[in-house]
């Protein structure tokens, strides 16, 4: 793979198989599906602008970045705006970041979250929130955004717990997932 060979493109329902398959690889089964898919999509298109991307080496998809445009998340529980360092009407979310694992490495990931920014900033954010698979093989997750920038909120464990009582399969902990949650921000620029 070369890295000048990827394509990077905004998520149409023309990548949502692609995309739950390689959402069900990386992170286990019931995490995502078509019609969970559908609303995450919708809740990143603001003013025409759609913030969520995918990228593909040829026909093969190899990454997808969702994320939430300001003003079209729910801040629950998991979420602590308290200790933001932005007003939560200019936060956004970052929902979702998945790479093919033979393509991690290559800046796919960095680059899918570049384009989510910059889409996110045109919507009216100044800053955008996540929270980071913490189990991740080597915790690549919060490695990868705190090299992005982002800096750690909280830590929240069983992050995903009722998540696989519903039915959600995490590929480290099986139907009871204990995983944990790192909360980061990155404020744009």
């Amino acid at each position: 793979m070369m890295k000048n060979t990827i394509s990077y493109n905004t998520i149409t329902p023309e990548d949502y198989q692609a995309v739950v398959a390689l959402g069900t690889q990386v992170h286990g089964e019931g995490y995502i599906d078509n019609e969970k898919l559908e609303q995450w999509v919708q809740k990143g298109i603001k003013n025409g602008i759609n913030a969520g991307f995918v990228a593909y080496e040829g026909n093969k998809l190899v990454g997808f970045r969702v994320s939430f445009a300001v003003g079209q998340w729910s801040i629950d529980t998991w979420c602590s705006p308290e200790l933001w360092p932005t007003e939560q009407s200019k936060v956004c979310y970052f929902k979702c970041n998945t790479v093919d694992e033979n393509y991690r490495g290559y800046g796919i990931g960095s680059h899918l979250l570049k384009l989510a920014v910059n889409a996110a900033k045109k919507q009216g954010a100044q800053a955008g929130v996540s929270h980071l698979w913490m189990q991740s093989p080597g915790n690549s997750a919060v490695k990868y955004f705190t090299k992005c920038g982002g800096s750690l909120i909280k830590v929240h464990a069983d992050r995903w717990h009722e998540l696989s009582l519903q039915g959600y399969f995490c590929p480290i902990c099986g139907n009871t997932c204990h995983c944990s949650a790192a909360e980061m921000l990155i404020k744009f620029d």
